[in-house]
């Protein structure tokens, strides 16, 4: 029963899935955007009533991680119980692919902003680039970008600075980069792939590598290609798959590639007062 409702058979199965699977977020929509139509979806398909704003309490579902609007990929989804993992989700590591533009900065660091500086870029060789990614491997300090999903004072550092206050950049913090490489290198274009920790943005560091080769870069394009066992290819649900019983499938898959589950215990008291902070 839900709010005093017998539920019929295909919204109790809906009710009892718990875990964690991955859908494919397309460039576009938010991933808060993206969980919202995914949770409609599953509940038309229950025959759910969802009286305004009381479904968020009918059905738990959450995300391991923000992808910026303009990014695609692995979006980690939790449902039922499965929210409680998303912690782990959050510092665990992520691959992306990211393409970047030489010779020009924007606001945002990515492709969305407004230019903010151009340079030349045509002395730059593929040695060049090459020979910078190194700097950037291991544990490294990184400032996160000034238009983030960061906090301050509970709002989004994106949202104060479309509001156009005044944001102080955020002190540099240790990132981690388990490896980096050069997929493509096609001036103004480079295709980088990145795999690192938790709390770590693309966009910050392929504006890092363009200031390191005395030009400027910005971000293109970036796709999330691993979310700790999530691939793209193997396990993220595209749209015409978010059913109740693909998603039933997909957990039941997904829970053989996760960690035993530590106790509940543990997961609260390992960052008190902290909020989840989700990275693109």
């Amino acid at each position: 029963e839900a709010g005093g409702v017998v539920l019929g058979k295909t919204a109790e199965k809906l009710f009892s899935l718990s875990g964690l699977f991955a859908v494919y977020k397309p460039k576009g929509p938010t991933s808060a955007g993206v969980l919202n139509l995914l949770k409609e979806r599953l509940l038309a398909e229950a025959g759910v009533q969802t009286n305004g704003n009381k479904r968020n309490q009918v059905l738990k579902i959450g995300h391991g991680g923000t992808l910026d609007s303009a990014a695609a990929g692995v979006l980690v989804v939790g449902i039922g119980k499965g929210t409680k993992m998303l912690r782990t989700m959050l510092a665990g590591s992520k691959k992306y692919t990211a393409i970047g533009l030489l010779g020009k900065a924007t606001d945002t660091l990515d492709a969305t902003g407004k230019v903010t500086e151009e340079k030349p870029y045509d002395q730059i060789t593929k040695g060049d680039l090459e020979n910078v990614l190194q700097k950037f491997t291991g544990d490294i300090m990184q400032v996160p970008p000034l238009y983030s999903a960061l906090k301050k004072d509970g709002e989004r550092l994106s949202t104060l600075m479309k509001r156009g206050e005044a944001v102080e950049a955020k002190p540099a913090r240790r990132v981690r980069v388990y490896s980096l490489s050069l997929q493509q290198f096609q001036p103004p274009l480079f295709t980088l792939d990145v795999e690192c920790g938790g709390g770590f943005y693309v966009r910050s560091l392929v504006s890092d590598i363009g200031k390191e080769l005395s030009t400027c870069a910005t971000m293109q394009e970036l796709t999330r290609t691993k979310q700790g066992p999530f691939t793209l290819e193997e396990h993220a649900l595209h749209e015409d798959k978010w059913t109740i019983d693909e998603i039933a499938r997909s957990l039941e898959h997904c829970t053989s590639l996760l960690p035993d589950e530590p106790s509940h215990k543990k997961l609260k008291t390992e960052h008190p007062g902290e909020t989840a902070v989700s990275c693109e």
